[in-house]
């Protein structure tokens, strides 16, 4: 592909808790919307919608964006589990660099319900089961729900290997209450300190409180995809540009390991940001700003190292050494991430780009990151699939 893909506009509705927030149909028309007026753009200019949900029924994406218009073009619904609005992302940008269209939407929404994520379909095979029958057997059946048991299994792996302590976690989290602290949209902006993630609910005895876990919540976020010769036609901002993007799925290593961070995919994680870095002919030392899947404080530890951003068993002392934030070798998550701004499935994705252009437009007020032009976004779904993708200031 020869050309690339500039990210002309962003759009995020502020997620909400369930119950709390308006339909997915009308978020995610909100979230259209206000990556449209970010772009300055007609949505009769877009050629191609690509959108991303987990929990909902077939064509939700047709319902959304009819709210915003009715043209006639495809739109095409997708469903990656947690990296669905990062494989929305990934098909519109493919669409623009291969040059079958010049502009496209990347959509992601989720409604969610309160509680653990749970099966809507309890009548046939589950895509889980290979991942389920892993973690019994190398973690055991503990009576926490299963996305408990499979990143506190992680963490706990790099805990026995490598004397990674519980505090270590609790650091992670309060970093991300610092951060939120400063994003308007965030859905928990009180910080709290490690001692008091130490001393909030125990879930699993030595290695995880609640405040380790990200909240279900609901949302959408936006983004408009166009070539240059678009951008330069209709005035778009073409600052930003997707330099290399890379999606992963499982390999042999998830299962036959017999360790919870492949189950995890961390090894699906290191392939997809080698892959990106190779593309771009750059290394992570080179990465300014990153937004990575922090659905549990312990999956953020063990992305660290899948992503080089630290060696093999280096991210307890990256931790302590204060080099995952401002002042340190990279600022991780400066919105917050899931653990402060909520997870809504299908918005993650589109969530850390809006964050991501931001920071390389140099429009983040209070958490920009000084002279950031390398941006590297990490988005993870079990079952599998990662999303790397590496976004310059052009």
């Amino acid at each position: 592909m020869s050309r690339k893909a500039y990210v002309s506009g962003v759009g995020i509705v502020p997620f909400q808790k369930p119950g709390a927030s308006e339909s997915y149909d009308i978020m995610a028309a909100n979230a259209t919307r206000t990556a449209l007026k970010d772009a300055g753009l007609d949505y009769e200019l877009i050629e191609q919608a690509y959108v991303g949900y987990v929990y909902g029924d077939s064509t939700c994406g047709q319902r959304a964006l009819y709210h915003v218009g009715m043209t006639g073009i495809p739109i095409i619904n997708v469903n990656n589990n947690c990296s669905t609005g990062s494989s929305a992302l990934f098909l519109a940008r493919q669409a623009v660099e291969s040059g079958a269209v010049e502009c496209a939407l990347a959509l992601g929404f989720e409604q969610m319900k309160p509680g653990a994520i749970g099966a809507v379909f309890d009548d046939r095979v589950s895509p889980f089961q290979f991942f389920d029958d892993a973690t019994d057997d190398i973690v055991g059946d503990n009576g926490l729900p299963l996305a408990l048991r499979y990143f506190g299994g992680a963490g706990k792996a790099h805990m026995d290997e490598f004397g990674t302590t519980m505090e270590t976690f609790a650091k992670i989290r309060a970093k991300a209450s610092r951060h939120a602290s400063k994003n308007p949209i965030a859905l928990f902006r009180k910080e709290v300190t490690a001692e008091e993630v130490m001393a909030d609910k125990l879930i699993w005895p030595g290695v995880m409180t609640r405040l380790m876990a990200c909240p279900p919540t609901c949302g959408a976020a936006a983004a408009i995809v166009c070539s240059k010769e678009f951008a330069n036609k209709h005035g778009q901002d073409s600052s930003v540009c997707i330099r290399a993007q890379s999606m992963t799925t499982d390999s042999p290593a998830t299962f036959n390991a017999h360790d919870m961070r492949e189950v995890v995919g961390s090894t699906m994680a290191k392939n997809a940001a080698d892959q990106v870095y190779e593309a771009a002919g750059i290394g992570p030392q080179d990465i300014d700003v990153v937004e990575l899947h922090d659905c549990f404080a312990h999956n953020e530890l063990i992305t660290y190292e899948a992503l080089g951003l630290c060696g093999r068993g280096e991210a307890g002392k990256f931790v302590d050494d204060g080099d995952n934030t401002y002042g340190g070798k990279y600022v991780t998550n400066p919105s917050g991430g899931l653990l402060s701004k909520g997870h809504p499935l299908g918005a993650t994705g589109l969530a850390q780009c809006a964050e991501l252009v931001q920071q390389l437009r140099g429009t983040a007020e209070a958490r920009q990151v000084d002279g950031a032009r390398l941006a590297l976004q990490h988005n993870l779904g079990l079952g599998g699939a990662c999303v790397v993708t590496l976004y310059e200031k052009a």
